[in-house]
């Protein structure tokens, strides 16, 4: 049997930004309460973890430079934390909602973030990152709007809808926890949620009646940005509409080179924007399909999300089949083609995901190369654990940005290793050393059974590069040089036979 593996690769800019809030800029301000609730996604009473008493949460909205205030209540019954993805944080780590930077947020406690999106705009999403609790929720869509004096680079569009997808499952985030620490797999979702609600029943064998589900309404003759994003946990979906070409505009803060897609393959914590035109007849309502990629369908017929688009002067509910995913079940270069596709729009104004003199990136001096090499997860004392390059990541009791504010030892070792370690895998709290306004050349190399999705926090990178097998330095005569889209969240396939 012969394997390959994928890698993907992308540089990363390494400043102390200089940005602060400046009084000014606006401020936006929200309460947000987060606790459980019951609800019944896919037909079956659960435990939710809703934002305000909403599941999911509401969409954050506001534009480039506006400082974004949120204070946090936790009513759940254990420490909580939420992350704005994609979101970079300039100057403000603390304020990123991961334990490497925040200390927990304890129940029947509260905690106010704080920060400005300096320069941004763009497509995002809000989840809780401790404990799993993203697999019962807590997520929202996150919105950052161009200032009025900076244009657009697509007319304005008639609308603006924001849709979450992801994989799904009747068991909360505390039952999937234990099944992991028990070194078992999560197994097959239940279903797929588009905007926390189950499948239309388009099949009466694999849809039950009762099912509440999504629709967006529209208007014939009109055009509407969609904010898709993969708000799961593990599972790559092919998003489509029936009878509908999709127009890609921006992904995760910046504009791209337009260009139409009949679907496309959003991966864990992906974002997109599309434009729709409403040019159909509306003879009848049109499927939206959100549905598993990379797995045997005949196994996973149910993991399939639908939702209606429902023009306004439509005749009739919609049927018949789902439009078809792509052919390639198993085979990655479908999928791998697209993703090259995908291109920045240079020409466009608005705010940049990278400054600093980044832009040219394809001419900068790299100061630091790093292979990260990810593997499938092996029993270390007694624990099935993941691994990077021959570590499995200890969060520290002390969240470093705050041993780092006060000068604390032994927190942390700058000794994460710049090519795979040989030998046992070893558990260490190890960082990468960057240095200051270097770049930072990554290079992820997949040798695990499964997709993988790398997400930066606070941070854009370029997206350079990705290939079949292993990289090597003749690698680099492949790269993009010119216009890799700069973005937080890159997907790394898997091996295959």
């Amino acid at each position: 049997m012969a394997f390959k593996s994928f890698f993907t690769l992308f540089l990363i800019h390494i400043c102390l930004f200089a940005s602060l809030s400046y009084a000014e800029d606006p401020s936006f301000y929200h309460e947000f309460e987060v606790s459980y609730i019951t609800a019944s996604p896919l037909g079956v009473p659960q435990q939710v973890i809703a934002i305000n008493g909403e599941f999911p949460g509401p969409v954050i909205n506001v534009t480039t430079n506006n400082n974004v205030v949120v204070n946090v209540r936790n009513k759940l019954d254990e420490n909580l934390l939420l992350t704005w993805a994609g979101v970079q944080q300039r100057r403000s780590s603390w304020q990123d909602g991961v334990l490497g930077t925040n200390c927990p947020i304890p129940p029947k406690w509260n905690w106010t973030y704080n920060f400005q999106v300096k320069d941004q705009i763009g497509s995002f999403f809000y989840f809780p990152s401790l404990n799993l609790q993203r697999a019962s929720g807590g997520f929202g869509g996150f919105i950052i709007n161009n200032r009025a004096v900076i244009s657009i680079p697509f007319a304005t569009p008639d609308g603006d809808i924001t849709i979450l997808i992801g994989d799904w499952y009747t068991r909360n985030h505390t039952a999937l926890r234990k099944t992991l620490d028990a070194g078992k797999g999560l197994g097959i979702p239940d279903g797929v949620l588009i905007n926390g609600k189950g499948p239309y029943q388009y099949n009466t064998t694999l849809v039950p009646d009762g099912i509440d589900y999504e629709t967006i309404d529209v208007h014939p003759g009109k055009t509407y940005r969609l904010r898709v994003h993969n708000v799961g946990v593990s599972t790559t979906l092919n998003f489509r509409i029936q009878n509908h070409n999709l127009l890609l505009a921006e992904s995760e803060g910046s504009y791209t080179v337009q260009q139409n897609y009949t679907s496309l393959d959003i991966h864990v914590g992906q974002s997109y924007s599309f434009l729709l035109t409403t040019d159909q007849n509306a003879s009848s309502d049109y499927y939206i399909v959100a549905s598993a990629r990379f797995v045997n369908e005949s196994h996973w017929q149910k993991v399939t999300g639908v939702g209606i688009l429902h023009y306004s002067n439509s005749k009739g509910k919609a049927a018949g089949p789902l439009p078809p995913p792509p052919s390639d079940e198993f085979d990655k270069t479908f999928s791998m083609n697209q993703a090259r596709s995908i291109r920045w729009n240079v020409s466009a104004s608005g705010a940049r995901p990278n400054p600093q003199g980044s832009f040219r990136y394809g001419s900068i001096n790299v100061t630091d190369v790093y292979v990260l090499k990810n593997k499938p997860p092996v029993m270390i004392n007694g624990k099935r654990r993941a691994t990077l390059s021959g570590n499995s990541f200890v969060n520290p009791a002390t969240p470093i940005r705050l041993a780092d504010q006060y000068k604390l030892k032994g927190v942390y070792k700058l000794d994460f290793p710049k090519r795979p370690l040989t030998g046992a895998p070893r558990m260490e709290t190890s960082v990468i050393n960057g240095t200051f306004r270097g770049f930072i050349e990554i290079i992820l190399q997949n040798n695990d059974t499964k997709m993988q999705s790398y997400h930066v926090d606070g941070y854009a990178f370029f997206v350079v590069g990705m290939d079949y097998g292993d990289w090597t330095e003749n690698s680099r005569g492949t790269y993009n040089k010119w216009d890799g889209i700069a973005r937080s969240t890159i997907q790394v396939w898997l091996l295959h036979s």
